[in-house]
């Protein structure tokens, strides 16, 4: 099957769908990588702050947080090292199993995330700001829809 739009051709409806989500995804990250350079972050790197944030005040295991990440990370020992060096997360040895480490947003890390927010939502606003509440709920719907088969845990509902 194959489906023309603007000239282009596409192997099937799922792959022009996939190749458009593919693009938009880049496009609106983009806007974010930009934000997210001026406090030296990453993506990730942010997402891990903001679910420690939200697990206040208990610290949370390792494995824990790799699950509920937006997008996998191969490495998230490796980013928690890049947050502790800049003092915005603590980790300790788990006393009732020596073999899970626990991590903890701190004061700074706080603090970052606060001065983070506003510019996040006007990023945010950029991105999508120019749909209704109507297609943005119907958007995450179908993106729901979308992953929905592919999903390893209900962290994302």
């Amino acid at each position: 099957m194959s489906s023309a739009r603007g000239g282009r051709r596409f192997d099937s409806p799922e792959q022009e769908a996939f190749l458009n989500l593919w693009r938009t995804y880049d496009r609106l990250r983009a806007l974010e990588d930009e934000l997210f350079a001026g406090f030296d972050l990453t993506p990730q790197l942010y997402n891990l702050l903001r679910l420690l944030k939200a697990a206040r005040p208990d610290a949370v295991p390792t494995l824990a947080l790799a699950e509920r990440l937006v997008s996998r990370a191969p490495d998230v020992t490796r980013m928690l090292d890049k947050l502790e060096a800049r003092g915005l997360v603590s980790r300790v040895r788990s006393t009732e199993d020596r073999r899970s480490v626990l991590v903890a947003v701190t004061d700074a890390g706080l603090a970052l995330l606060a001065r983070v927010a506003a510019p996040l939502r006007a990023c945010h606003a950029r991105q999508l700001g120019h749909l209704s509440a109507d297609e943005l709920e119907r958007l995450t719907e179908l993106l729901k829809a979308a992953r929905a088969p592919h999903e390893t845990s209900e962290t994302w509902s």
